[in-house]
């Protein structure tokens, strides 16, 4: 039960640190405010509004005894209550009024006047809407009645709208200077992410620089720590990569001249297809880390780097399923290189294959699909080692070194994608890329 309802909660809460800073500051004034405001209303204004009107009525009615007793000066007794009490009386004789009245159930002074009236056992008749600042009443009078037109601050204080004024300016300057000061302080953690995001799709970014709180700095300042230990290592590891391709050129040479001087053709075959593969290992090895190192983040059309890359194969069993128009930044050529292996992976033991191109809410899927013999699922993961074969038949026919699909891995990680493989509606492989933009 209390699992369900926190799950509620939170999927009720804001998921952005702003807007939950601002709830925890913003909070606790709101409720203050109306706890407040209800305590004001209830104990204060609605009895203080209650005890000016029973006066009022009280003053009605001495006032309606009074014109009623006999031998009494009837003009003398209306004047001297609208002078002293500043309350205008207009007296109908032979005249009755409708019962029927305009009541507003809602409104305290209808219900503490009506309250009050019923308690005196007065006939009345009373708006209190008709005028701005006054009050009509009319209470009968035996055949007659009485019209009094009453000042409206007679019945209720007039403070309530300065007291809401003054309640409800202090809460939103304090709520707006609480959201400047937010905005101040997650602005720096936004920077934070956003170069921690550049970084991890592998788009070059200057020197980061922390700003903000002291943990916030702290962070800040361990995260640039950390980017130029990873960039020291991934220049370190293809500064080796590459030297090792380099200093092994020179004896993979020596052994092709050794093997012209052996005489068993079987022999130099074989030596000569080991030499082939080590060299075509090192040229993939040597391109990647050149290509990686030196590429920089671009923009480009990614509909249009498919179609190149397929028009370059000039296959027809090739199918490109267009989407929509889409401008992309990062590295275009190692993109392109990681498709182009794909492809023509697929060419190799396929011959239908499928590429289609879609712009999700966050992210791109590019999809290649062929109907070639796919890949076990327990090879899938395998796959994407370095020098790993599924089987050395299939190694033979696409003469591949094992290197391809564990590239085009390390390309889409780089850009902070995703790759994964699946079966295809076509009966071979799926492959489906995830890149985020």
């Amino acid at each position: 039960m209390f699992y369900g309802l926190s799950k509620f909660l939170k999927q009720l809460l804001p998921k952005q640190l702003f807007y939950r800073s601002l709830l925890i500051v913003a909070l606790p004034i709101i409720i203050l405010q109306i706890t407040i405001s209800v305590v004001f209303f209830d104990s204060l204004w609605i009895k203080t509004n209650i005890g000016m009107t029973r006066a009022l009525v009280g003053e009605i009615k001495t006032f309606i005894d009074s014109y009623n007793q006999e031998g009494s000066d009837k003009n003398f007794v209306e004047n001297t209550f609208e002078e002293h009490l500043e309350i205008d009386v207009v007296y109908f004789q032979n005249k009755q009024f409708s019962d029927l009245m305009n009541e507003k159930w809602y409104s305290p002074i209808d219900r503490a006047l009506r309250r009050e009236l019923k308690s005196k056992n007065l006939e009345y008749w009373f708006d209190t809407s008709k005028f701005r600042h006054t009050v009509n009443l009319k209470i009968k009078n035996e055949g007659d009645y009485f019209e009094f037109f009453i000042p409206r601050e007679r019945l209720t204080s007039t403070s309530v709208r300065i007291f809401a004024l003054w309640i409800t300016l202090p809460a939103i300057l304090i709520i707006a200077i609480a959201i400047i000061f937010l905005k101040n302080q997650t602005r720096p953690i936004k920077k934070l992410a956003e170069a921690s995001k550049k970084f991890g799709r592998g788009e070059n970014i200057e020197e980061f620089v922390p700003s903000g709180a002291s943990e916030i700095r702290q962070a800040g300042f361990e995260f640039e720590k950390m980017r130029k230990r990873i960039l020291r290592h991934l220049n370190q590891r293809s500064e080796m990569l590459s030297g090792i391709s380099h200093d092994l050129r020179t004896p993979l040479t020596r052994m092709k001249l050794q093997l012209a001087l052996i005489k068993d053709k079987n022999l130099i075959e074989r030596f000569s297809n080991d030499i082939d593969e080590m060299e075509k290992m090192l040229n993939e090895y040597l391109q990647f880390s050149s290509e990686s190192n030196k590429e920089q983040t671009e923009e480009f059309e990614f509909n249009e780097l498919i179609e190149n890359i397929i028009f370059k194969f000039n296959n027809n069993i090739i199918k490109f399923n267009k989407g929509e128009i889409f401008i992309f930044n990062g590295r275009k050529l190692l993109i392109q290189r990681c498709l182009n292996n794909l492809i023509e992976n697929s060419t190799k033991f396929a011959n239908k294959i499928e590429v289609s191109f879609q712009k999700l809410k966050s992210n791109i899927l590019i999809i290649i699909e062929d109907n070639g013999p796919g890949i076990p699922i327990n090879e899938r993961e395998n796959v994407f080692k370095p020098f790993y074969k599924i089987d050395k038949s299939r190694s033979e026919k696409s003469s591949s070194v094992g290197l391809g699909l564990s590239i085009s891995s390390d390309i889409i990680r780089s850009h902070g994608g995703k790759i994964e493989l699946s079966e295809s509606n076509l009966g071979g492989l799926k492959i489906v890329i995830s890149l985020p933009f």
